[in-house]
């Protein structure tokens, strides 16, 4: 299992969870709601960012269930309000104020009290035509505790909010009754696999509340920034370029030479001693003069400008100084490559990551050492057919990144988590444990950004080749909070593939 992950709960998990917590102590249960609520208050201010910053004089929408979502979403109004004293809420209390329950009335009377002119309350008749604009909505009508089917007067509540002109959508927890369309759904204390498998929870934020100690166990577990913690400690002062790792690259064609490129440039970037790259021998001078700190070897090339099977002595005379190899970035789709992709894994000993045009399921089964496959949902279905993630990481034994809005880790080797619920015997099948990374988002919707994060799972295979589903954890971890970062800076449209390298430090130093 690796550290710094979380499990990601059921709706009967997330009720046992609490009890276990907080056995109806509702001191326990107002200090989670404090931390819950304030939590999703700076997640959302965190999130504006993204479209400019919330407005001095921001209008928010707040709706109100009779529960603790609803108190979480009035103490995150409250925390907003006092960071911008010209902003207003409007709130809406779907069932009446008289059935909000104990914890909950207790929030609303809190935040009237902090903010006594700057609340409004309106009637769930509201209507595009007779509300004004808002700069934000809250979503804390329902949680994981509703049961459908839901009142059709709420339903159509919902649907009346949702065609409502609003900046950014904010569900706590989990999108009321599946129906309210987020933006972002901000998961308290633990993820539950409902806001996984709702197609209106929009990118969902973890925010973690400290209910986890130790090791929690779970099957599907979400990645924290926590797993990059030993990246930015101080290193030994007596290291030197071979303390970490030596990463061999081979990609590039005349058709695509630019992906090669970026792999180099994102591994460059990772950490790693030294970087030796075997590019087509036309492509080798320039990239050696834009970026002198690889080593460039040049490849001879087939008549296309791939890499032709002819220079596999190249890198047989030099496979005992690497700790890890990447192989795909820009090879283009020439047999005689495919060929010799498969030819090498065939023989090397050192782990490999195979990426864009070398994943091709000839390769991935003739391969002997172990491997790191980062897919998207394309290249998947290439490789492993209409088999699913689980199962494909076990039969094939790869450490596999399948990208996408979440990305989703799993390996075949050594990461057995425990049985599915309702196994027994010594003979229960155990799972292999499928890790969820939340971080990145539509940013990195764009030609280049899987060369980078194939550089930068490279770069860290190198420097830990005997773990790589760790290295495939912190990989996309990294990726992803350095394209929050971006993201945050520069907002997601007038932006190109590589400025998200100049995020990872920041993205290091934050966590």
């Amino acid at each position: 299992m690796i550290p710094g992950t979380h499990p990601i709960l059921s709706t009967d998990g997330a009720r046992h969870l609490e009890a276990a917590l907080f056995g109806g102590d509702e001191t326990k249960e107002w200090a989670a709601i404090q931390r819950a609520g304030c939590s999703v208050g700076a997640a959302v201010l965190q999130d504006f960012l993204t479209i400019g910053g919330f407005p001095t004089r921001g209008r928010v929408l707040v709706l109100l269930g009779k529960g603790h979502n609803g108190a979480d979403a009035l103490v995150a109004t409250a925390a907003i309000l006092a960071q911008f004293p010209e902003a207003r809420a409007d709130v809406v209390f779907v069932f009446g104020e008289r059935k909000m329950r104990p914890l909950a009335m207790r929030a609303w009377q809190e935040c009237g009290r902090s903010h006594p002119r700057r609340l409004r309350i309106l009637s769930p008749e509201i209507t595009p035509s007779s509300a004004t604009r808002y700069d934000l909505c809250l979503d804390g009508v329902f949680g994981f505790q509703f049961r459908p089917p839901v009142d059709p007067r709420v339903a159509d509540f919902l649907s009346r909010v949702n065609a409502l002109s609003i900046r950014l959508r904010a569900a706590v927890d989990l999108p009321s009754a599946g129906l309210f369309r987020a933006d972002f759904t901000y998961a308290t204390g633990a993820v539950k696999t409902a806001a996984l498998e709702n197609g209106n929870s929009g990118r969902l934020r973890y925010l973690d509340l400290g209910f986890f100690a130790g090791d929690a166990a779970g099957h599907a577990r979400v990645l924290t920034a926590a797993v990059l913690e030993p990246l930015h400690r101080l290193r030994p002062s007596k290291c030197d370029k071979r303390s970490y790792g030596h990463l061999f690259v081979l990609g590039g064609s005349r058709s695509f030479p630019g992906a090669v490129l970026m792999a180099v440039l994102a591994a460059l970037r990772s950490g790693v001693g030294l970087v030796t790259a075997f590019v087509p021998e036309s492509l080798a001078p320039a990239f050696a003069a834009r970026v002198p700190e690889a080593i460039w070897v040049g490849w001879p090339e087939t008549p296309a400008g791939a890499l032709a099977l002819e220079g596999l002595h190249l890198l047989r005379e030099r496979i005992e100084r690497a700790s890890a190899l990447l192989m795909g970035p820009g090879i283009s789709r020439e047999k005689e490559t495919h060929a010799l992709i498969t030819e090498i894994v065939k023989t090397i000993s050192v782990p490999a990551l195979l990426d864009a045009d070398a994943l091709q399921r000839e390769i991935v089964h003739a391969a002997k050492a172990s491997l790191v496959l980062t897919p998207h949902a394309g290249e998947f279905a290439r490789i492993a057919g209409d088999t699913e993630l689980e199962k494909f990481a076990v039969e094939s034994g790869a450490t596999i990144v399948l990208k996408g809005p979440v990305t989703r880790i799993a390996s075949g080797r050594a990461n057995l988590g425990p049985a599915p619920d309702g196994a027994e015997g010594s003979g229960a099948q155990k799972r292999t444990t499928i890790y969820h990374s939340f971080f990145g988002g539509p940013v990195l919707s764009r030609g280049g950004s899987g060369d980078l994060l194939a550089g930068i799972i490279g770069g860290l295979l190198a420097q830990s080749p005997d773990d790589p589903l760790l290295a495939a954890a912190r990989g996309a971890t990294w990726h992803g909070l350095a394209a929050d970062c971006l993201a945050r800076a520069h907002g997601e449209v007038a932006v190109h593939t590589t400025q998200l390298l100049d995020y990872l430090g920041s993205a290091l130093r934050e966590t």
